[in-house]
């Protein structure tokens, strides 16, 4: 039997949500929880077309909201498997604000997503190997590899 593969290409995903009252705070930008749910949402579909398996978080990592989502701007998600483990897909979220008046866009957020790939039976299920066909692809896995390094030590030296 011979070992199933998957590109990165295969997983990306972009999903927009306009930042509605429902979804603000006080200040008339985007709650942190609101965006915490688009990113898992974006990264399990990402998750779910590279093993073409229902997939569920494990893990978010460390995330920090450098600059927020206005009212009646555009939240854009995007994302893409960067590394697999056995049962595991490991994922690479980026949001960035649109404003679509003036089509400006800035980042907002970035963070690492691991889901788990269930079987029909709900128990982890192995995943497709990664493989990367062009040297596009292979620099998003491999600068994703290294980000999600250097902000899992910047949060040790925090915490130190």
């Amino acid at each position: 039997m011979s070992e199933s593969t998957a590109t990165l290409e295969e997983s990306r995903t972009e999903m927009t949500e306009l930042l509605l009252p429902n979804d603000t705070n006080n200040l008339g930008r985007a709650l942190g929880g609101a965006v915490l749910h688009w990113m898992d949402i974006c990264g399990a579909i990402a998750a779910m077309r590279f093993s073409n398996r229902q997939c569920v978080t494990a893990s978010m990592d460390h995330v920090d909201f450098i600059s927020p989502i206005d009212l009646g701007e555009v939240a854009v998600m995007e994302a893409y498997v960067f590394n697999v483990g056995r049962t595991s897909v490991d994922v690479k979220v980026d949001v960035h604000a649109e404003n679509p008046k003036t089509d400006e866009l800035r980042k907002t957020t970035t963070s690492f997503l691991t889901f788990v790939a269930l079987d029909d039976d709900g128990k982890p299920t192995p995943v497709p190997r990664l493989v990367c066909e062009t040297d596009e692809e292979e620099e998003l896995r491999a600068e994703a590899v290294a980000a999600r390094a250097d902000q899992l030590e910047s949060v040790i030296e925090r915490m130190e």
